[in-house]
């Protein structure tokens, strides 16, 4: 998560002009405007990754489904028996 990010300072937002990495994606898209593009690139950035085997997601409820996988779970729930 976007907060989580500040405590581990991991930066996965990427300028593709300069290089330079942001933690959240607006703050990319602001760097980007700098560099005097009408319509900036959109982030590409994985920003959930697995601490365990390394493998990212673009959404932290993909992640989350992930994660049960290595606890030995259903990766979903079914909404009426649990």
């Amino acid at each position: 998560s976007k907060h989580r990010r500040t405590h581990t300072g991991e930066k996965p937002f990427r300028c593709f002009r300069c290089g330079k990495s942001f933690n959240v994606s607006s703050n990319l898209y602001r760097h980007q405007r700098g560099h005097g593009e009408a319509a900036p690139e959109k982030p590409r950035g994985v920003p959930y990754r697995c601490e365990e085997c390394g493998k990212s997601f673009g959404r932290n409820k993909e992640l989350a489904a992930h994660r049960r996988l290595h606890a030995g779970e259903p990766p979903f729930r079914c909404g009426d028996c649990g």
